[in-house]
């Protein structure tokens, strides 16, 4: 191989070429000579491996690629993060009192798991020592039940975490606790959702959208008590929008008989659908403890208007049905560990084997107490043959809970 010089360009004979200005190959072999040979050294130079200008910017360049791609990879992820997007009213009385908290991860994984707590005094785990952690939905959104408090906490934690049933203050980012969120309890008197009294109980207005019977608005409005102390829910048609009702205990009563006097149901619409249950956020299985009466044939006139149910629905063990007339009933479920009886008398007396229309115990699938409330809905079942038309009623004289 020979090398010459061509416009300030060290040429080898394959026409590589190298810039002359390039600090890793000396040229200055071939600049002319005024001494006895003009190109005495260009023996030794062409002697040197020719050097390729891309070898070179790779060498320079890459490493700065290579690291502006780790920055930018560092900047462009940010740490997870916790927001609250309901949080309950801040009071330091009335613990047994539970309401709704919500809120979302961003920028969380599937292993990672939420731990919520409520300040009295300490910081104590919800909703139960014994079940802490909180579902986090596919869309990275969670509600619970949480008892009430001054202040509330949720943590974000990888699965080798353990909760503590109390702390005396939130622990800091760091080791298995991902992120950490507080807030306030919001101001009690602009309640985030509505209550009202009936039995001597105090129930929450619901006001969110429900999947139930399939997708369904929700009014305050369409619940209230009327002078004689008496529970109405109602499906209402609002600006061309059916909206249901539903109502929440704010407390979780656990194991013993729950009963319920209704007035007559029988005027109904076949899509419309009563339904008195227990339901648990916390719950970790799809089911969330939920089991109760029904009132329905699922818009269909000829079927059964009732069941007693354990969910979920599909498996035949869980569903016994039955048909209710016109006429006052109440319904009622004792509910023991490992057990819950059914039964559906006419009247208010409720306990006179002559009065009973339906009865049925479960003694397999029955949930186990967790933090579960009772709760009352009037709701349209969307995927009914026969559409409702009409606004519908349910008038509840009265509920009772006995130990």
């Amino acid at each position: 191989m020979s090398w010459v010089k061509r416009n300030n360009l060290c040429v080898s004979d394959n026409h590589e070429a190298v810039h002359a200005a390039s600090s890793g190959f000396d040229l200055a072999c071939f600049a002319p000579s005024r001494r006895r040979n003009r190109y005495r050294r260009s023996i030794e130079c062409g002697t040197r491996a020719p050097i390729k200008c891309s070898s070179v910017v790779a060498a320079l360049v890459l490493p700065c690629l290579s690291l502006l791609a780790s920055c930018h990879s560092q900047l462009s992820v940010p740490e997870p993060s916790i927001e609250f997007t309901r949080i309950p009213p801040a009071t330091g009385s009335d613990v047994d009192k539970l309401d709704v908290i919500e809120g979302r991860v961003i920028g969380g994984n599937t292993k990672l798991k939420l731990v919520l707590y409520a300040k009295n005094g300490k910081w104590w785990v919800q909703p139960i020592k014994n079940e802490p952690y909180t579902s986090i939905r596919p869309d990275a959104t969670w509600t619970n039940f949480t008892h009430v408090g001054t202040e509330y906490a949720a943590v974000l934690v990888k699965s080798e975490f353990h909760p503590a049933s109390s702390l005396n203050e939130m622990p800091s980012r760091g080791g298995n606790v991902v992120a950490v969120a507080t807030a306030k309890g919001s101001d009690p008197g602009s309640q985030i959702s509505k209550t009202l009294w009936f039995s001597g109980y105090e129930w929450r207005i619901r006001s969110a959208p429900s999947s139930r019977g399939g997708r369904n608005l929700y009014d305050v409005n369409n619940a209230w008590t009327d002078s004689n102390g008496a529970l109405h829910l109602r499906i209402k048609n609002s600006s061309g929008e059916w909206t249901c009702a539903e109502v929440a205990l704010t407390r979780s009563l656990g194991y013993g008989t729950y009963s319920f006097a209704v007035h007559d149901t029988s005027q109904l619409e076949p899509a419309a659908a009563f339904a008195m249950f227990t339901y648990d956020y916390a719950e970790a299985g799809p089911n969330n403890r939920e089991m109760g009466v029904e009132i329905s044939p699922w818009g269909d006139r000829s079927a059964t208007n009732a069941q007693f149910v354990i969910q979920p629905f599909y498996v035949p063990e869980n569903t016994s049905r039955f048909s209710v007339h016109s006429g006052v009933l109440t319904h009622s479920f004792r509910w023991e560990p490992g057990r819950v009886l059914f039964r559906t008398s006419r009247g208010t007396g409720g306990e006179s084997k002559t009065s009973t229309v339906a009865e049925h115990e479960f003694t397999s699938g029955v949930p186990s107490h967790g933090s579960e409330s009772v709760r009352m809905a009037l709701y349209v079942f969307r995927a009914a043959k026969e559409l409702i038309q009409n606004d519908n009623e349910v008038v509840i004289e009265k509920f009772e809970f006995l130990p």
